[in-house]
């Protein structure tokens, strides 16, 4: 059975909105066509995008209106090269595509599933580097004690679910004392929006994640403008600045990876460190003392 017809419209919107986009962030001098005349919007027509896909307008126009179910790899490859797509954009168009063919059957529905137990122990013997598991809407599943003292503020926010368990996008857009706690807000918030985007395009079909995407948007603003932008995000890693209540401003480095398990529940694992004998070091360890003398949370059992 095909996805239902508000599944199917949704996704070709999804579609349309990052070919548009991509296509508008282009100008016919940044890959190398002549330009004729003034053009009432910025970027590329869709004719130019065709000429360098090697496709036909018609065609093309047809995939930019969302109809990309049977397109084959290697036209998708040549469409990315033509916009310019980075390596998480190609990943996302192709997962675009992936969601659009058809399946038999009602497609199963990915289940929140606990991590194994040993995930948590390993988190637990990282002492001196806070770390946790995220799922697949951007809320930390486990941790340990260092990952819970650095985000002791948005655990303790009222955007936490009925487990405990913190959720970043909720945090950023719905908690008003996440503007002083992340210092380069705004920057964090727009790879939230974008690991969000992706993580819709891998499944388009995960109720809880749209109901999510449904509420930031209806409450927030600012939710509603970076979404529309269609900004995409797969590799997280970079540099995270906190401004923590009890130690200061800490400027930390971060990798998140993926962390296979069984079944269709996604996970990654990801890791803050700081520079050996940097100030940021000295807040950890402080952070850590500070932790020790705290309860574990009951919802971090699995």
């Amino acid at each position: 059975m095909a996805p239902s017809s508000g599944d199917d419209t949704g996704h070709r919107s999804d579609i349309r909105g990052f070919l548009a986009s991509r296509r508008a962030r282009l100008s016919p001098e940044q890959v190398g066509l002549p330009t004729s005349g003034r053009r009432r919007v910025p970027g590329l027509r869709r004719e130019e995008v065709a000429v360098l896909a090697g496709v036909s307008t018609e065609w093309y126009t047809r995939l930019e209106k969302g109809h990309i179910n049977g397109v084959s790899e290697d036209v998708l490859d040549a469409v990315g090269r033509a916009l310019r797509l980075d390596e998480d954009e190609r990943a996302y168009l192709f997962d675009l595509a992936r969601a659009a063919r058809p399946t038999r059957g009602t497609p199963p529905r990915r289940k929140d599933a606990d991590v194994p137990p040993s995930v948590q122990w390993m988190l637990d013997g990282m002492t001196m580097a806070p770390a946790f598991v995220r799922g697949g809407r951007m809320e930390i599943v486990v941790s340990n004690p260092l990952c819970r003292a650095l985000y002791a503020p948005m655990f303790a926010s009222a955007t936490s679910d009925e487990r405990g368990r913190a959720s970043f996008p909720r945090y950023f857009f719905l908690d008003p004392g996440s503007r002083d706690f992340f210092v380069d807000w705004e920057a964090g918030a727009r790879i939230s929006v974008a690991l969000l985007r992706a993580a819709a395009g891998r499944d388009p079909r995960d109720r809880a994640l749209r109901e999510l995407i449904g509420e930031l948007s209806t409450l927030s603003p600012e939710f509603r403008t970076m979404w529309a932008q269609h900004d995409v995000r797969v590799h997280h890693h970079g540099v995270k600045r906190l401004r923590h209540p009890e130690v200061g401003v800490v400027e930390l480095t971060y990798r998140s990876m993926n962390l296979p398990e069984s079944g269709r529940a996604v996970h990654d694992l990801t890791v803050y460190t700081a520079a050996p004998g940097s100030p940021a070091e000295d807040r950890l360890r402080l952070l850590a003392s500070w932790a020790a003398t705290r309860p574990a949370p009951a919802t971090e059992s699995t």
